[in-house]
């Protein structure tokens, strides 16, 4: 099981002033993870890799976040959908991903403004 250490550079919303999680990859499903608390640890979420579960998901987040991430590539950025289970399946907000910093492990979660992607969208089947 991989975790890696991530440090929002401002609270994420619903959390706020928790800054320091833990990313924990869940065994035997490959790109879902825990997202906890390392200050308050009954404090997380379930996240996807949108490549792995989204693959046509490409949002586009801003000159100004990429900088504050330190971004200088896409291939610099590891892209985290919420994951909300309920009765009929799974839905992730598309609207506001965590971008993380593959290198240094900084993140954000970014509210994608001007673009047409849904808060909740029915995860479907992935192909293997």
């Amino acid at each position: 099981m991989s975790i890696m250490e991530l440090t929002f550079i401002t609270p994420p919303p619903g959390l706020a002033p928790l800054t320091a999680f833990q990313l924990i990859g869940i065994s035997g499903a490959q790109g879902l993870y825990t997202l906890q608390s390392s200050e308050a640890p009954s404090r997380r979420l379930y996240v996807l890799d949108a490549a792995v579960y989204v693959p046509d998901y490409e949002p586009e987040i801003s000159t100004a976040e990429a900088s504050a991430l330190e971004l200088h590539a896409s291939e610099d950025a590891l892209v985290l959908v919420v994951a909300n289970p309920g009765g009929d399946g799974t839905s992730v907000n598309l609207m506001a991903p965590i971008v993380v910093n593959r290198s240094t492990g900084a993140c954000s979660q970014v509210i994608l403004e001007g673009q047409d992607w849904p808060l909740h969208a029915q995860l479907t089947g992935r192909s293997a």
